[in-house]
């Protein structure tokens, strides 16, 4: 049933987003060189790697690191970079994930290839056997601000409340959180 409604909601969300992403893909490629699409490598489900699309909101010349690990991460933003960010519109091309069954709506954000730590702690506790969200039990509780091992706790609660009910809320929850613009901290 999740599956079912990943595709359709993803399908609906294209059909109604596409002209919003046009318009984001071409201020993406007036306002700095370099393309549209950022692919990022990321830990899906059984840690198995996978490409995420989102729009490109730092320089092309930015180390591929989690944001919280760059010294000073607001000077490799690109024009419309901290917009992209703090209205999460760099996330719209995940549905392209959703669509390939790399991702779901709901679950654990995908940790970057390189999140050594996190991925051996969502490893013991199960958590990697879920497939990554575009967002999360710990997205809405707390996005860039929590610490790895209390993202892991929220994720593991996930684990184990997860149902339809619980991803409608995390959904409902999330586009809260974003028309305020909680917890974006780069």
């Amino acid at each position: 049933m999740k599956r079912c409604f990943d595709l359709i909601l993803a399908v609906i969300a294209l059909v109604v987003l596409a002209v919003p992403m046009l318009v984001i893909a071409l201020l993406v490629r007036l306002t700095s060189p370099g393309p549209v699409l950022y692919w990022s490598d990321r830990v899906g489900r059984n840690n198995v790697l996978f490409s995420m699309p989102k729009f490109r909101s730092m320089r092309v010349d930015t180390p591929a690191v989690a944001t919280h690990l760059l010294d000073e991460p607001v000077r490799y933003l690109t024009p419309i970079g901290p917009f992209l960010r703090t209205t999460s519109l760099d996330e719209l091309p995940q549905l392209w994930s959703v669509l390939a069954g790399d991702m779901s709506f709901v679950g654990p954000r995908p940790a970057l290839f390189n999140q050594d730590d996190l991925i051996a702690l969502r490893t013991a506790r199960g958590v990697h056997a879920l497939i990554p969200g575009v967002t999360g039990w710990a997205q809405i509780n707390g996005r860039d601000e929590l610490p790895i091992p209390e993202k892991v706790k929220l994720d593991v609660e996930y684990l184990h409340r997860r149902s339809f009910r619980f991803d409608l809320a995390i959904l409902w929850l999330t586009l809260v959180r974003v028309c305020r613009r909680d917890g974006v901290a780069h």
